[in-house]
């Protein structure tokens, strides 16, 4: 799943990469492995956290990916510290990290990263520093 961005894209990345303003940016890691618990509920409700991230000052974009094992990753781009610290207060946010624990994760961890810089290719561009 990906969000579109809410702000203009500047860098050349283009699905299912997230296209990030030029500069420094913060990161969120979510890694999860999932349990084979409501997995209608998961779905809706992960689309409705992206959805919901994406209507937030400061959110920037999403990468995510999960494979046939369960294992997953989504990063989740952000402005500042504080706007990080907003969205995990957002109440919505907080319910559906609760029925995570409860329902849907057998095991995760979070981290918070400061992005420096970003660099790659998509195939179609070359490799793009900013």
């Amino acid at each position: 799943m990906i969000a579109p961005m809410n702000q203009p894209a500047t860098t050349p990345f283009a699905p299912p990469f997230a296209d990030l303003p030029p500069g420094p940016c913060w990161a969120v890691i979510f890694s999860s492995v999932r349990s084979a618990e409501d997995e209608a509920g998961y779905e809706a409700t992960a689309a409705r956290m992206v959805e919901l991230a994406a209507q937030q000052p400061g959110f920037q974009g999403v990468e995510s990916a999960r494979g046939a094992d369960g294992f997953g990753i989504t990063v989740s781009y952000w402005a500042s510290e504080e706007a990080i610290a907003a969205w995990r207060r957002h109440a919505e946010h907080a319910l559906a990290r609760e029925q995570g624990r409860a329902r849907w994760y057998s095991g995760f961890a979070l981290r918070v990263a400061r992005v420096e810089r970003a660099y790659g290719s998509t195939g179609s561009h070359d490799d793009t520093a900013t």
